[in-house]
């Protein structure tokens, strides 16, 4: 699947940006994983800070709020009710526990931690899962959205830029 025209353009707005890319998810669930999956390929590939929070994306406030960045860009499966590794950018106000369901904390408690504690943009990008059983593989569908994904953000936030 091909990153969609909306969101190559909002994530176009985001170059030469501060940014933080948190992957949340659990690699052990098929296509949960898909956040960190993403952290994987673009880590040492992009100017943009690269963190893999696995299912514990509250144990990263404090770096993120260290980092000084000014976008804060999470990337989760959820489940939206699209075709298996649709992309959908969603803002923070959409977010809810139904969607982004499968972590320990509530995603929008988590979002509003951030915001109570620095002024920071939040953007999600969820990814439409196939399959979410322990010990499955990620799904062709989803894994060719995150190579999409990965190459669109290689392109917009190459290496050796200042982010």
């Amino acid at each position: 699947m091909r990153a969609d025209k909306q969101l190559h353009d909002h994530l176009s707005t985001l170059r030469g940006s501060s940014v933080v890319i948190l992957g949340v998810g659990n690699t052990l669930k098929g296509d949960d994983g898909a956040g960190p999956l993403l952290c994987r390929q673009l880590m040492d590939r992009v100017s943009a800070t690269v963190m893999d929070a696995g299912t514990v994306p509250e144990n990263y406030v404090r770096p993120i709020i260290n980092s000084g960045s000014r976008h804060l860009l999470i990337v989760d499966a959820a489940d939206f009710g699209a075709a298996p590794g649709a992309l959908r950018l969603f803002s923070p106000e959409e977010v809810t526990s139904s969607a982004f369901s499968t972590h320990a904390l509530s995603p929008r408690l988590f979002i509003d931690l951030l915001r109570a504690e620095m002024d920071i943009d939040i953007h999600l990008i969820g990814i439409q899962p196939a399959r979410t059983g322990f010990g499955e593989p990620v799904s062709p569908e989803v894994q060719e959205s995150l190579d999409a994904l990965s190459d669109l953000m290689v392109r917009l936030f190459p290496r050796g830029a200042s982010s």
